[in-house]
This record gives C-alpha cells, sequence and structure tokens, in this order.
C-alpha cells in the first residue's frame, strides 16, 4: 500500500488541467446521481415492502374472520362434519399466495409444498400461542412473507404465505433504470465539464500563447483586457510584466551594443599596435615575444567577443536580416568545413541529396558549421565527423565529437547564452564565453530551422549537433 501512495504524486500531475476538470464534474455527477439512485431504490423498496405488508395483513385479517364465520366452534358432530379444505378453497387470494390453516390440531394447505414445514417456527409458535405476527423469510432461494392470526373462537391460527418473487423482480428493474440514469448522469456532468474546462481555459490558452509568443522574441506582444474582473487582474499582470521585460531586454541590448561599438575603436588601435610590435619581433627578447604572443591571442578572443556581442545585439534589436539564396547544401558543406578547420574532418554526405538545395544566407549558415566546429574542438576534443541526411523535406546538418558528451539535463540550456554547460567548468584552458551555440541557434531560427544536440548513435562517447533546415529539390 505503501508503495502505491509513493506513485500518486508522478501520476497525477501528467494529467492536464482540462482533464482534471471533467473528471471532477464527472465524480461530481457520479457521486449525487450515486446517492439519489442508493436513496431512491431505498425508499422505494420500504414504501412497497410497507405496501404488500399492509395488503397481506389486511387480507389475512379478512380471511380468518371468514374461517372463523364458516368453521363450526366447539366439539360435536357439526365439527367433525367441517370441511377446512374447502373453506381454505373458498378463500380469495392473490396469485402467489397460499392460506395454511391450524384447526382441530390439525394442519390445512392447498399447496403442499406451502404448508406447516414451510412456516417458521417462531412464527407458529407466537401465532399459535395466541399472537399475531408477520416474518420475511427465504424459502428455497426465494422471498417469502408469512402473515399469522390467531382465530380463538376455532381454537386454531390462519396463516397465508405470500411469494415476494415479483416485488424483488420490480426491484432489479428500478436498480437497473437508476444505474443507467447514474451512468447518463456521470456522462452529462463529464460533458458539461469539458465544456465549462474549454470556457474556463480560454482565457488562460491566450495568456499561454503570448508568454510563447514572448519566449520567441515578439516583446511587444499583449494579452487583451477582460470583462471578467478575476482574468482583468491576470491579464493586466501579465502586460505589466511584458512592458518590464521589454523594456530590460531593449536596455541591455542598447547598452551591450553600445559597449561593443564602444570597445571596436581601442580594440582595433591595439590590434594594430600589435601588428607593428610583430614587425619588430625579431629584435625582442624571448620573453617580450612571448608576452607579445598572450597578447595577440588575447586581442583576437577580445574582438572575437566583440563581434559576436555585436551579432547578439542586432537580434535584439530585431535588425538582424538575411541575404537568402538557393545553395547547393553539399557544396555548403564541404566549402565551409574546409575553411573552418585545419584538421582532416570525415564528411558523409548522403546520395539522396544530390539536387537538393537550401535557401540560405551562405555567410551566416558558414558561421553556423564553424561554430559547431569550433564547439567541438574546445569541448569535444575536436569534430570526429560530419554528416549530411535528408529526411522528408528538411536537410539534417550534423557535427560529432568524441567528447564527454552532453549531459541531458543540459541538452537545452547549453544554447542560452552565456551558457557553456555543466561539464565545460571542469576543462581547463578553455577560452569560450557561452556566445557560439546561441548565435547557432538565433541563425538557424532565422533559417526557419531548429538546432539540437543528442548523443551519438549506439552508446558511443560524445555529443552530436544536428541542424534542421527546410530543403528544396531542384
Amino acid at each position: 500500500m505503501a508503495s502505491r501512495l509513493r506513485l500518486l504524486p508522478a501520476v497525477l500531475p501528467r494529467i492536464g488541467l482540462r482533464a482534471r476538470i471533467t473528471i471532477a464534474f464527472a465524480v461530481g455527477a457520479l457521486l449525487m446521481s450515486t446517492v439519489l439512485a442508493v436513496t431512491t431504490l431505498g425508499l422505494t423498496r420500504q414504501n412497497l415492502l410497507d405496501q404488500r405488508e399492509s395488503s397481506a395483513t389486511a387480507r389475512t385479517y379478512q380471511n380468518a374472520r371468514t374461517v372463523a364465520l364458516q368453521l363450526p366452534t366447539g366439539t360435536g358432530e357439526a365439527e367433525a362434519r367441517a370441511d377446512p379444505a374447502a373453506v381454505l378453497a373458498s378463500l380469495p387470494t392473490p396469485s402467489g399466495s397460499n392460506p395454511v390453516l391450524q384447526y382441530g390440531g390439525r394442519w390445512y394447505t392447498r399447496a403442499p409444498e406451502l404448508g406447516e414445514e414451510a412456516l417458521p417456527p417462531e412464527l407458529r409458535e407466537t401465532v399459535v400461542s395466541g399472537q399475531p405476527a408477520l416474518m420475511r423469510f427465504d424459502l428455497d432461494g426465494s422471498t417469502q412473507l408469512a402473515v399469522g392470526v390467531p382465530v380463538a373462537s376455532v381454537d386454531g391460527a390462519y396463516f397465508e404465505i405470500s411469494s415476494l418473487v415479483e416485488l424483488e423482480d420490480t426491484l432489479e428493474s428500478i436498480s437497473i433504470s437508476l444505474l443507467a440514469a447514474a451512468l447518463l448522469t456521470t456522462m452529462a456532468g463529464a460533458a458539461v465539464g469539458w465544456w465549462a474546462a474549454r470556457r474556463v481555459l480560454r482565457p488562460l490558452r491566450g495568456i499561454g500563447q503570448a508568454a510563447e509568443s514572448l519566449a520567441t522574441g515578439r516583446l511587444d506582444t499583449r494579452v487583451e483586457a477582460s470583462d471578467d474582473p478575476d482574468l482583468a487582474a491576470l491579464a493586466e499582470s501579465f502586460n505589466e510584466m511584458a512592458v518590464a521585460l521589454q523594456v530590460r531586454i531593449e536596455r541591455d541590448a542598447s547598452f551591450a551594443s553600445n559597449v561593443s561599438h564602444e570597445l571596436r575603436s581601442p580594440l582595433m588601435t591595439l590590434a594594430a599596435s600589435i601588428e607593428v610590435m610583430q614587425n619588430q619581433r625579431d629584435d625582442m627578447p624571448a620573453r617580450a615575444r612571448a608576452a607579445l604572443d598572450l597578447m595577440e591571442a588575447d586581442i583576437e578572443r577580445f574582438q572575437q567577443l566583440v563581434e559576436d556581442l555585436l551579432e547578439i545585439s542586432r537580434f535584439d534589436a530585431g535588425v538582424m536580416h538575411l541575404d537568402l539564396e538557393e545553395v547547393r547544401v553539399d557544396e555548403l558543406v564541404l566549402q565551409a568545413v574546409a575553411s573552418s578547420t585545419d584538421v582532416d574532418v570525415p564528411i558523409d554526405i548522403d546520395s539522396d541529396l544530390a539536387g537538393v538545395v537550401v535557401k540560405a544566407d551562405k555567410r551566416r549558415l558558414s558561421r553556423v558549421i564553424a561554430n559547431l566546429l569550433d564547439n567541438a574542438a574546445k569541448y569535444g576534443d575536436g569534430a570526429s565527423r560530419v554528416e549530411l541526411r535528408k529526411r522528408g523535406d528538411a536537410v539534417l546538418i550534423a557535427v560529432e565529437d568524441e567528447g564527454p558528451g552532453v549531459p541531458p539535463e543540459d541538452r537545452d540550456s547549453i544554447f542560452f547564452r552565456f551558457n557553456r554547460g555543466s561539464s565545460a567548468g571542469r576543462r581547463r584552458g578553455i577560452d569560450g564565453v557561452g556566445l557560439g551555440l546561441a548565435l547557432v541557434a538565433e541563425h538557424i531560427r532565422l533559417h526557419g530551422g531548429q538546432v539540437w544536440v543528442e548523443g551519438r548513435p549506439e552508446d558511443h562517447a560524445g555529443a552530436r549537433f544536428v541542424i534542421e533546415l527546410p530543403a528544396e529539390v531542384s
């Protein structure tokens, strides 16, 4: 039982809010219909039984009076000539009812199977002792009702045994009808719950779509005001949050753009100065040459960082535009790999890619491939393979490495800005700041594609970065 209880929190949250509202309405309707059905059945059963017992008791008393009038009292020749069986035969009884008479120390009945032995002993003793009584009892699997009245004038007792099978059949039919009504009520409750959930969640769905739009960069997204006082507060809070978020992002983007522009001029001056110093390299001592090399590497890294920040700020400002042209994807990848690395990286091109072109900004797509190769060199011990495949109406470009791979929990956040993943902090000598993959994601999004990272097939060590782009067949 304890293990079941621990499983519930993991299972229940998987049910959507609409489904939970629908289930709540259905369960409520089921409970209400069940209570009503049980109450109705109980009251109906009790009323029918009371009516049957009342009618059986009244009929038994009437027939007992008839018996008392038709049978002689006392002993003698008249009593000897009396025929109790004939008297019983003349009594009016409904179908399923059988009279039983105790008279003169003997028992008489119409049906031998419903005679003295059929009556419960406690009922016989009570009535014979002079006390009227009734009892429901089971006889051969069917419920019977027996009513007994003492007939003092003839020193006897009169009983009637009535079958309740017909009443039980009626109650069973009523039970089936109530069960069907409960099921229909439950279905109606579920339908009402589904309808109510749609109406309740419609405004929330709009807010969700607005939040998704904000997440994709449309900072001017706002939620329409609602007449509902409860939803109006939610819409107002969301719009205030969107305004604050837009102002913050625009301010940060403007700051990054201004800082990057201001840094370009002194960086160009520093780069020019280092170039002049490189011309005098042979006249410098060894320590000075080593320091010059370090300065040159840091200036190159700084220049790349500034260029990346400028690129990011253009995305944030919404001024980034693509110069789209039709390019053969296989030729583009071959050229991009050749110009981006000095390492001989195997390139596996699907034969189905013959004649396949993509509409792309050639310079930016080449930059994307260069960033993936650079990322593999920094974090994955170098790219081990570049793969091109055609899947449906899309082209897949994959860059694989044989490094430590990307943990599943980092496979989404690794494309965020300034995020290098949890494994990068454990690798020394890496000078990246976490903008390369963010630029890859932004460029691919502008191209109408998507990018993700996964493990290498067949559980091989390493990571596999995949780009998906819409393709055309020429």
